[in-house]
């Protein structure tokens, strides 16, 4: 595949950290894009996903979903060269684990509650 055809993403932590640049192909799924991400992830974060069903990407404001390709997510400024396309990375707990830590957690006088600002 020639290298003009390549599109180069990096992805923005919930710290304003980056993974990346890096360069996919078109054909690229968002699932292999997940599994990248979570190989990459910096050791030193407090949050760190545990798998790649942990993790949400945005980009565009669109949660973009796993069959998915790079090429059909319709990224904007695609055709502009040369450009890094920035996604966003929101990690959240897997819904197994979710419900684990619900069960454990059931104290009702406990208010719980968590936030991510991007």
């Amino acid at each position: 595949m020639p290298e003009e055809d390549l599109v180069e993403l990096k992805f923005r932590l919930y710290d304003g950290s980056d993974i990346g640049p890096f360069r996919y192909s078109p054909t690229t799924t968002v699932a292999m894009l997940k599994e990248r991400i979570v190989c990459q992830w910096p050791k030193d974060k407090k949050i760190a996903p545990k798998a790649a069903n942990d993790i949400k990407l945005i980009n565009g404001g669109k949660i973009l979903e796993n069959n998915k390709t790079v090429g059909q997510c319709g990224i904007p400024f695609g055709e502009l060269p040369r450009s890094v396309i920035t996604m966003h990375v929101v990690v959240q707990p897997s819904l197994a684990k979710a419900k684990t830590e619900k069960k454990v957690d059931e104290d009702p006088k406990r208010n719980l509650c968590s936030c991510s600002i991007m």
